[in-house]
């Protein structure tokens, strides 16, 4: 159920389901959902003392309210947790030295070592060859590596709910959905939220804007430019705006703000990772992604002897992604939320991960 289970990034109840997928870890190099992966046997267990782990960040770094600061909560568990040496590293504003964060985690002894985004895959496949003593993890990003997990998420079915939600609150029948960059990744935020917008109104209007072309990864770091693209899609009538664009989502929440309209955001519940408290309000619901669960819960199965080459998907069916309640402003629609929800488990539904 959607419930106060999202109500901040929390290691909740789907914990012991994510254990026991990211201990399935050691496959062939086929892809499995967190739901449905088995149970796998720990080899001897790493004394906790000698658990270092690194993560490198996406572009955009610690402190973006979202994707990444979703990625350090699971970082953070570990060293709370699991008594881990913990290392972060944030990449340049091009992102052009992640391979150079991996090699420098590496040669200071971290392992395993987390790449947060799509973006680190090549590099990352890169660094498992040199470096095939250690495990690696790439979230957002499939693999075959037999040192590398790929943690991947149905984006799609969670922004479906936001699509149903925004649908359903919306006076005007017309909403907006500002994506960072155009790649296929982002791609499926905007799929599953225009499949649930019509799933309720099938005549709405959905303005979409993306704020750079796939490859140019500032578009994940440009609040300047999120609040251009969300000001206009207010001014030409749109009252929701759905954002799937990392740090640039300040933006669309200061267009929000000043407009008197409303915004949903995305990966961490932002109504209540965001300082500003004028737009604390404007934040209606957020799509959350958990990927602090995926990255608490790799590092706990490597602690227990598993290793990499498979991939491990977080759905609905174990809240791997789901909204956010903090607010009480979708309170009176969970029962459409909740039925929406069941029938994309049940595989009523089949939510679309491309536009």
């Amino acid at each position: 159920m959607l419930g106060k289970r999202f109500n901040r990034l929390a290691i909740g109840p789907v914990a012991g389901v994510m254990l026991m997928a990211a201990a399935a870890c050691g496959g062939d190099g086929g892809g499995t959902t967190a739901s449905e992966a088995p149970t796998g046997g720990a080899s001897s267990e790493a004394p906790k003392s000698a658990l270092k782990v690194g993560l490198a960040f996406d572009v955009g770094g610690r402190g973006d309210k979202s994707f990444n600061d979703a990625a350090y909560t699971g970082l953070e568990k570990a060293k709370t947790d699991l008594q881990a040496d913990i290392k972060e590293l944030s990449p340049s504003a091009d992102g052009s030295n992640r391979g150079d964060l991996l090699r420098q985690l590496a040669d200071a002894g971290y392992n395993p070592i987390i790449g947060v985004g799509f973006a680190y895959a090549e590099d990352i496949k890169k660094a498992a060859t040199e470096y095939p003593e250690i495990q690696f993890a790439v979230v957002d990003s499939a693999s075959n590596a037999p040192n590398v997990t790929g943690l991947l998420f149905a984006e799609e079915q969670g922004s479906y709910l936001a699509g149903v939600a925004a649908a359903t609150k919306s006076e005007s029948g017309h909403l907006g959905f500002v994506g960072g960059v155009e790649s296929d990744l982002i791609k499926k935020f905007e799929a599953g939220f225009v499949a649930g917008v019509k799933s309720v109104k099938a005549d709405a209007k959905i303005d979409i804007k993306y704020l750079t072309p796939d490859g140019d990864f500032s578009g994940f770091k440009a609040p300047d430019k999120g609040k251009v693209a969300a000001e206009k899609m207010y001014q030409d009538g749109a009252d929701i705006v759905y954002h799937a664009s990392g740090d640039s989502g300040l933006g669309v929440f200061q267009a929000a703000a000043a407009a008197k309209k409303k915004a949903i955001g995305v990966d961490s519940d932002q109504r209540q990772t965001v300082k500003e408290t004028d737009l604390q309000s404007v934040i209606m619901t957020s799509m959350l992604k958990r990927v602090d669960v995926g990255v608490f819960e790799f590092i706990k199965s490597f602690q227990g002897g598993a290793k990499g080459g498979s991939n491990v998907t977080y759905d609905l069916k174990v809240d791997g992604v789901g909204l956010s309640t903090t607010g009480g402003e979708i309170d009176d629609i969970k029962d459409k939320l909740d039925a929406a929800k069941k029938d994309i488990v049940d595989g009523k539904i089949t939510v679309p991960a491309k536009p």
